[in-house]
């Protein structure tokens, strides 16, 4: 299994961070200054979201004292890495067939499965300005 860097590389993290950015401000065109705030935490989303895919992830970063201790042949910049749960537990192989990583796209699909038929039930309810209380809302009440 070759161990390519998949980490440190920031000239892609300020390239994707202004092509996602510039995008955004083509179609919003903030003119007050809430505007520029809410695009400046939008900027600040971006950024913090490239920085932890191609920079380097917060958790190797808090994890990295402890990781090269206790797994000295570990390539924290390897993507590879990047699955920690595989690392901790010893399971050997590519990281992106494991079962806790299989198990990962089971919890990813009931998330949107769930997020599916939260707007569904939502959208029904604005528009006959009703509360919604059908579907997961039956069981959880939250402002959405």
């Amino acid at each position: 299994m070759s161990n390519i860097q998949a980490y440190g590389l920031w000239p892609l993290i300020i390239i994707n961070s202004l092509i996602f950015i510039i995008f955004v401000l083509s179609f919003t065109q903030p003119k007050t200054s809430r505007d520029w705030r809410s695009l400046g935490g939008f900027a600040a989303f971006i950024v913090a979201l490239f920085t932890e895919m191609y920079g380097f992830p917060l958790t190797i970063y808090l994890l990295s004292g402890w990781l090269t201790d206790r797994y000295p042949e570990l390539d924290i910049y390897s993507h590879n890495s990047g699955h920690l749960w595989s690392d901790l537990l010893g399971i050997t192989g590519d990281p992106h067939f494991s079962l806790i990583h299989i198990f990962s796209y089971i919890l990813i699909l009931e998330g949107l499965f769930l997020l599916t038929t939260s707007w569904k039930a939502f959208y029904t309810s604005q528009k006959n300005y009703l509360l919604a209380t059908t579907g997961p809302y039956a069981y959880v009440h939250h402002p959405q």
